[in-house]
């Protein structure tokens, strides 16, 4: 741990000898009082900003798409969009972290191609966007290195990394699937809850940011800090469902406001085009963190109503609620004096995230004409996701069952623990559990995310992995899983 420490000293002095040094030599200058404001160039104005650098720090971001295809569409739409909001508050482009896979702007399906657009009457939101990290650079690892600053840990990419110093602030915005205890991500294994708090508690130790901000979209996004956050580490977080529901996209078709009829997807998601849409119709120089969690939550539970909506929560340090926006996601001069009204109408449908990809499917189907051969494959496309659904929950079932009894099966598996307490005690021992199961039964896709609690509860009550193995061989020995076997799709964990 020692060791650790000065490790990470050493490379914070290097770091820092190396920003005075590329300051002197002419860095941006012109600068807000309170936060990097890049207006010009010249030497006085970069000794004031190297001043100011000391005394206030950068803003950081990394935002994360965690899924491919067009009928996720939504998420690297979100993450785009977030883009723009940072660039137009004046975050610059070389303290952004862009990870999206980018096959949805040129897609055969998008209506417009090159375009990408958060909202029916949106603008464009990809111009500009950076490849920081696409297609199979998008992983766990990568995400994790970039947060810690750790150039020689990635595979891939542009390198870019948060090369923050004591002083700076960093916004993280994720937006994907997830389920109890993990975020999807595009290229397998998925980010497990327990490993996202080591990483976070090893750029606090290595005194490398000031205060830290996590906006999280994703179904059962509480679990991954439910009971792991700690109060102590200068970071706050708010996600878009509790550890047990589900988070919802919007602006999807049929939905008012409705997409473009030659939409087929839905643009985005509830918690996030709540905070976004926030975000560009208020002052964040007089807008607090706490002001813009308020607005979200009534907006994402749909009026406090819960039909079509999910509860917003928040972890962590709730110590600097009151610290204005800006220092976290910038401050665009445009909205100075702004009247603080949304820009278009709220979201008046959602869809369950893990239904969404199945409403683009029928959508994609009734689009298509006559008895054509892609009609056809877009039908068994459809009939192939709908079984391999049935099959994990009847086979999740059936498991539960033989571990536990005829009766007590299903009950034990849903079983949730009480508040403050983590998922499961040993992470391990989840990853392990289903390594067994799709070994034996097929890949879980984005559905089977929500059986991470079944897996979990076995992990709790004791279960050995030979009894695991024994269940999932009963359950599963009759399937044919070849589309959906882990040696094509990969191991979540």
């Amino acid at each position: 741990m020692a060791a650790a420490a000065w490790l990470c000293g050493l490379l914070w002095l290097l770091a820092h000898a190396a920003a005075v040094a590329s300051a002197a030599d002419g860095a941006d200058g012109g600068w807000e009082p309170l936060i990097r404001m890049p207006t010009g160039k010249g030497g006085d104005a970069a000794a004031r900003a190297v001043e100011e650098d000391d005394e206030v720090g950068t803003r950081w971001a990394v935002l994360v798409a965690g899924s491919s295809g067009y009928g996720n569409y939504r998420h690297q739409a979100d993450v785009c969009h977030a883009y723009q909001i940072l660039r137009k508050g004046g975050v610059k482009e070389e303290n952004i972290v862009v990870f999206m896979y980018d096959d949805i702007a040129h897609n055969i399906l998008n209506p417009r191609p090159g375009v990408i657009i958060n909202h029916p009457k949106g603008e464009n939101v990809y111009n500009g966007v950076p490849k920081d990290y696409t297609g199979d650079q998008v992983t766990t690892e990568n995400f994790f290195a970039v947060l810690l600053g750790n150039k020689s840990a990635i595979t891939g990419g542009s390198k870019k990394v948060i090369d923050s110093k004591p002083n700076d602030h960093i916004f993280i915005y994720y937006s994907d699937h997830g389920g109890p205890g993990v975020l999807g991500m595009p290229n397998l294994p998925y980010l497990y809850a327990g490993d996202f708090i080591k990483v976070l508690k090893k750029k606090h130790a290595c005194n490398s940011y000031s205060k830290m901000v996590i906006y999280v979209e994703a179904c059962e996004s509480g679990s991954i800090f439910e009971g792991l956050m700690p109060e102590d580490l200068n970071i706050y977080v708010t996600t878009a469902s509790n550890p047990v529901e589900n988070s919802w996209g919007t602006y999807c078709p049929g939905m008012e406001p409705s997409p473009p009829p030659e939409y087929i997807t839905c643009l985005g998601d509830l918690y996030s085009v709540s905070w976004m849409e926030d975000s560009q119709t208020h002052n964040l120089k007089k807008e607090t963190i706490k002001d813009q969690y308020e607005v979200v939550k009534t907006r994402t539970s749909n009026s406090n109503k819960y039909k079509e909506g999910s509860h917003v929560m928040e972890y962590g340090d709730k110590t600097f609620k009151d610290e204005k926006l800006f220092l976290y996601q910038g401050f665009d001069p445009a909205n100075a004096n702004i009247a603080n009204m949304l820009l278009w109408p709220g979201p008046k449908g959602a869809v369950n995230q893990r239904d969404a990809d199945l409403l683009f499917m029928w959508k994609r189907y009734e689009q298509l004409n006559g008895e054509s051969v892609e009609k056809l494959r877009a039908l068994i496309e459809i009939k192939e996701t709908v079984q391999h659904r049935k099959h994990l929950d009847s086979s999740i079932d059936f498991i539960g069952r033989l571990l536990f009894g005829f009766e007590k099966g299903p009950s034990m598996l849903e079983a949730v623990r009480a508040s403050g307490l983590p998922l499961v005690d040993d992470w391990d021992c989840l990853k392990r559990m289903v390594r067994i199961f799709e070994s034996q039964c097929g890949s879980l896709t984005q559905y089977g995310m929500k059986y991470m609690r079944a897996f979990a509860n076995i992990c709790n009550s004791g279960i050995s992995e030979m009894k695991m193995r024994e269940s999932s061989i009963s359950a599963c020995s009759s399937y044919n899983s070849a589309r959906w076997s882990p040696m094509a799709q990969g191991h979540s964990a």
